[in-house]
């Protein structure tokens, strides 16, 4: 399967180990000067996010505007009011560090990459799909951090909410931004080098995922967590892919979207990104010692996604490529 094969998530694993065999370099006050390099790894990832981004193809993808609701509602209404519904049940049961990790994965923003891509393997509506996960992500730099003040003021956590979107919009959108101005000089360059920018944008999030656990490993966050706080995260990853794909798809049917959109609705509708939501969590909760736990339901997430979202993919491809076939047949009949 790609999950395998695909070293970034095998990447990830190496970081988590490596924070835990040696964390100095990477806690605050080490020599990486993590204070600093996320700040700029962040503005790095965004930079390349906008040279690579074509608003051409988001203009193409506009006009869905029922379509554009389901997505966007399912990405920061569904998922938030299930998110609530988890914190009373996590609250008081499991570290709250990691009560609060539920909630952002619920908060985040869709992603960009494998949405389109796995909307592009089931013969989806592609610019449907490029227009929802760019504005998912855009919409995200004020939605995300205004549902976590709601939810930590209630209880009792402050969150400085006009310095966390403050900050967003300087590392994230600005550099989005500057990587927009520069697509005309350096955007052909970078399509063609997508491949090695890629790598430059994985390397820097893996890099972010070991500072973000040097912390918590130096804090002592991990002493006395088991199983049963993975086997938690675990569960709830589960449950709430499992729950968002079918109300997508059901929601899909009812409305009489055909195919093409029902694909987008359920992979962009149910998509959670890693590659914006842990600079995310760096800027939001800064050094929190319990980072690495506000992380770890999303970064369990992710694979499942992947996978699940691969094998649905495949299904719809197959389907496709079986009705396309039989048409070509229907026409090929003798009068």
């Amino acid at each position: 399967m790609k999950l395998f094969k695909d070293w970034f998530l095998i990447g990830m694993v190496l970081a988590v180990a490596l924070a835990g065999w040696w964390p100095e370099p990477g806690a605050h006050g080490g020599a990486l000067h993590p204070e600093l390099l996320n700040k700029l790894g962040v503005a790095l990832i965004f930079v390349l996010h906008g040279l690579t981004l074509s608003f051409q193809a988001l203009k193409a993808g506009t006009l869905r505007y029922k379509l554009h609701l389901v997505v966007q509602l399912s990405t920061f209404l569904l998922f938030p009011i299930v998110g609530l519904g988890l914190v009373e049940l996590g609250t008081g049961r499991v570290a709250p560090a990691l009560v609060t990790g539920v909630f952002f994965l619920c908060a985040l923003p869709s992603t960009v990459s494998s949405s389109v891509a796995l909307t592009a393997t089931a013969r989806g509506n592609v610019p449907a799909a490029v227009f929802n996960a760019t504005l998912s992500s855009l919409l995200g730099v004020v939605l995300t951090p205004l549902w976590l003040g709601l939810v930590l003021g209630a209880q009792g956590k402050g969150l400085p909410l006009g310095k966390v979107v403050l900050d967003l919009c300087l590392w994230l959108l600005l550099p989005l931004l500057v990587g927009q101005l520069l697509r005309p000089w350096f955007g052909a360059f970078a399509m063609r080098h997508k491949a090695r920018i890629s790598l430059i944008d994985r390397g820097t999030i893996l890099l972010l995922v070991y500072t973000s656990f040097c912390d918590s490993v130096v804090g002592g966050v991990w002493v006395g967590q088991g199983m049963g706080t993975l086997f938690y995260a675990g569960a709830v990853a589960l449950g709430l892919l499992g729950l968002v794909l079918a109300c997508t798809a059901q929601i899909g049917r009812v409305l009489g979207f055909p195919i093409e959109d029902r694909i987008v609705a359920v992979f962009c509708g149910s998509k959670k990104t890693l590659a914006a939501g842990v600079p995310m969590a760096r800027l939001i909760f800064g050094a929190d010692p319990g980072l690495s736990l506000i992380l770890l339901p999303l970064m369990i997430y992710h694979p499942l996604q992947l996978v699940v979202g691969g094998w649905l993919a495949g299904r719809w491809a197959a389907r496709a490529e079986n009705q396309t076939g039989e048409r070509e047949a229907g026409q090929r009949k003798p009068s």
